[in-house]
């Protein structure tokens, strides 16, 4: 997960310096940063990024007191003391030899405008309930490999936001330039202010980037805010796979919040452990339920959902504790261990990555290494639709990586599949809304905006359990919903197509993809829908049927047995009662036809198509359009 805040203020460095670097904690008063952190065995602040060389550094380099306050309160280059007493004694005046050190448009020549400067941007990495969990209780390999793991998914996510996104401004934001170089300083903390485990890392990302001709310009920070979500889910999905591949785990679905997307968390690792953990939760789930009552009061209705995102800030505000004495990481993994021993016994904890692995290996068994593309690029394509209406690329890159995420439980797969499946999702299932205009500059692919020609859900109305009212189906809910009606369309397809073109004996037609309009190209698509290790082709039908098991047992149970799907959890209103009544209908019909081994009629299979309550697949650029 990766959240970002601003650094604004000229002495925000001293706010880093005595208390992040510290641990989050408070350094006493008269000691240095370097005594004080071995004093209290914390690890120290490095130094990382590309454009580390251009200011004399290297990466995994101490960050000392003094660069901080150079670098991130006067925006002056790291060693400018230095620069500066050698530009005067070569007889520079004292504003000439300061300037010369400053990186790009000074501070001060900023703040005339009466304009705030922005230093840096702090973006802060942390990792999943469970994974802390066993890197809390574990034991030291397991620990190791989960900060491996985390470090790794931190660089990879930052490296892609130096390739893909940074980009330099000047001219008012008039004139851009990529900027493939940052410099970042990242801090290693271990616990949350109440002392329970939290892996995370701060990493303060300089407004600066140089540009070739040596020259230093403030970042583009909206579009760098633009693309926090897809590096979040880079970083999680990296992690997360490093993680289960190297301890033999898999990932099951977690509801955090009702109606909203579900977390992925290690299997095994039980929701009581969580809880113990993430006492912040708690604390601001308490504050949230009387911040909520005042807003109803205020405004006389519930809050939507952007709302309640403003209200669950505010209660972390509000809930948020004063500073702590840091500790070293071998003193709380004890305190933590006794903690969780006293409150679940010693045979929960000392097995909890065997219960891990076990219930790994049964997810991993039914779950191989295998993404159905075409079926990815419309549920990617379907739910960022139905969440946003217009969207951008960076969506639907993120809603890719979720979905791998969600796919294949922590099963490795081949570099480069989310930007394939997100491709294929813009090119094959959404229409671009962006026109160039004549004599303006085309703008670049990735600020181009589209839209899709699926159908809209209608909205529905979800009981409420244990006395609380109905409540209006989120975003996110219309959006599994719509993404599923789609699959499910496109498997049907699949499975008319081929049964009308199969015949017994008919083995030549084991490879043809004649009629399968969602695979025709799959042949040379770099990215493969079945297994390469198969001994023998299968034919067009029992690809479909292998596909279609192999989703099914991929599908979290949330998507499958959960209330973003059972009909018995809807309010039943005559629309989506008519629709599940159609759905049922044709489907049944559709199977018994297949099995008796006839060819379904055309009118069968047209008012089958014209019950179905989403676009068809071959209509306009819809769900089933490949050519």
């Amino acid at each position: 997960m990766l959240s970002v805040a601003k650094v604004q203020r000229r002495n925000a460095w001293r706010y880093y310096v005595r208390g992040v670097a510290f641990g989050d904690g408070r350094r006493p008063v008269g000691q240095s940063l370097k005594g004080a952190l071995e004093k209290a065995g914390l690890p120290p602040g490095v130094w990382m990024g590309r454009g580390l060389a251009a200011l004399g550094l290297t990466a995994g380099q101490t960050v000392t007191e003094r660069q901080m306050e150079l670098v991130f309160g006067q925006l002056r280059h790291p060693d400018a003391d230095r620069i500066e007493r050698e530009l005067l004694d070569d007889g520079a005046d004292p504003e000439t030899a300061r300037l010369a050190t400053v990186l790009g448009q000074p501070v001060e020549e900023i703040e005339r405008r009466k304009a705030t400067p922005l230093f840096a941007l702090d973006f802060t990495f942390r990792a999943q309930a469970s994974l802390i969990v066993l890197w809390a209780l574990g034991d030291d390999h397991t620990r190791r490999v989960i900060e491996r793991a985390h470090e790794r998914a931190i660089a990879t996510a930052l490296h892609w936001l130096e390739d893909e996104v940074a980009e330099t401004r000047w001219s008012s934001g008039r004139q851009r330039a990529k900027a493939p170089a940052l410099v970042i300083a990242k801090w290693r903390h271990w616990d949350n202010r109440d002392g329970f485990p939290l892996l995370h890392d701060h990493c303060l990302v300089l407004n600066r980037a140089q540009r070739p001709d040596g020259s230093w310009y403030a970042l583009d920070t909206v579009r760098l805010y633009q693309h926090v979500v897809a590096a979040g889910t880079l970083y999680t999905l990296t992690m997360t796979t490093e993680v289960c591949e190297e301890l033999g785990l898999a990932t099951v679905p977690r509801e955090v919040t009702v109606g909203l997307r579900p977390v992925m968390e290690v299997a095994g690792v039980e929701q009581d452990l969580i809880d113990w953990s993430a006492t912040r939760r708690k604390q601001i789930d308490q504050a949230l339920v009387g911040i909520t009552d005042r807003y109803v009061k205020k405004h006389g209705r519930l809050p939507d959902e952007r709302a309640r995102h403003g209200l669950g800030w505010w209660a972390a505000q509000d809930t948020r504790r004063a500073k702590k004495t840091p500790k070293p990481l071998e003193q709380l993994r004890a305190w933590w261990r006794a903690s969780a021993i006293l409150r679940f016994g010693r045979a929960m904890v000392d097995g909890l990555l065997e219960r891990c692995r076990a219930a790994g290996a049964g997810i991993r068994a039914r779950v191989g290494p295998v993404v159905d593309t075409a079926l990815a690029a419309v549920d990617v394509a379907a739910v960022v639709f139905t969440v946003r209406r217009a969207f951008a690329r960076r969506h639907v890159l993120a809603e890719a990586r979720r979905h791998l995420l969600e796919t294949l439980r922590g099963r490795a797969f081949q570099p480069g599949l989310d930007d394939y499946i997100a491709d294929r999702a813009l090119s094959r299932h959404s229409r671009q809304l962006t026109v160039p205009q004549k004599g303006r500059r085309t703008p670049a692919p990735d600020r181009l905006t589209y839209t899709a020609d699926f159908a809209w859900p209608h909205r529905w109305w979800v009981a409420g359990t244990d006395g609380k009212p109905p409540r209006e189906s989120t975003r996110y809910e219309r959006a599994r919903v719509a993404s599923l009606a789609l699959q499910n369309a496109i498997r049907d397809a699949r499975i008319l197509s081929t049964a009308r073109d199969e015949a017994p004996a008919a083995t030549a037609s084991a490879t043809a993809r004649t009629g399968d309009h969602d695979h025709d190209h799959d042949q040379a698509a770099p990215h493969a829908v079945d297994r390469p290790a198969r001994d023998t082709a299968l034919t067009p039908a029992q690809r479909a049927a292998a596909v279609h098991v192999h989703q099914q047992a991929a599908m979290p149970e949330e998507y499958l047995e959960g209330r973003t799907t059972d009909p018995a959890t809807w309010l039943r209103t005559p629309q989506n009662l008519d629709r599940l009544a159609a759905l049922t209908k044709a489907a049944e019909a559709r199977g018994r036809t297949i099995a008796d081994g006839q060819r379904p009629t055309a009118d069968a299979a047209d008012h089958a198509r014209h019950q179905q309550h989403t676009t068809q697949p071959d209509q306009g650029r819809g769900a089933g359009r490949d050519r």
